[in-house]
């Protein structure tokens, strides 16, 4: 083996070897799954509400970060406290728990429709996460009074 090829095993070897470590942190990817996932038939086409709870089966927390659809171009993650609605950069789904939006709650809102779903439509949506690959969810469009069995509100 001459000078040049041993220098070329040892750089291949020690780029192995950092990759090898960086892959290594210990912490797995958080595990998000969706269940409930529905919206409220709009009444017009200037804003819409989506529902669901995200479950985190993982001992990594996460933050859900943003969505998108081709619904609407301005899609917002909002929390209500003390019966007031506003706008919030991202919401933690904690370790082995969940992040439940629901109806008088924290939820997505869709800012000026680009069409109006009905009753029995689908709308998909994308969600971002901090550190969790996005998650494709199915919106079933419900009427506009239906209020999940089991939710407090």
């Amino acid at each position: 083996m001459n000078a040049r090829t041993t220098r070329t095993l040892a750089a291949a070897l020690s780029l192995t070897a950092v990759l090898a470590i960086s892959g290594c942190s210990g912490e797995a990817e958080p595990k998000m799954a969706v269940s409930g996932a529905f919206m409220p038939q709009p009444v017009n086409d200037k804003m819409a509400g989506a529902f669901m709870v995200i479950k985190n089966g993982s001992e990594t927390g996460d933050k859900l970060t943003g969505v998108t659809s081709s619904l609407s171009d301005d899609l917002q993650i909002h929390e209500t406290k003390d019966q007031k609605m506003q706008q919030v950069q991202s919401m933690d789904v904690p370790a082995n728990g969940e992040l439940r939006l629901e109806r008088g709650g924290n939820h997505i809102m869709f800012m000026g429709l680009k069409s109006t779903p009905k009753v029995g439509d689908k709308v998909t949506v994308e969600l971002r996460f901090e550190k969790a690959a996005p998650v494709k969810v199915e919106l079933d469009v419900k009427d506009r009074t239906y209020n999940p069995s089991g939710n407090a509100h």
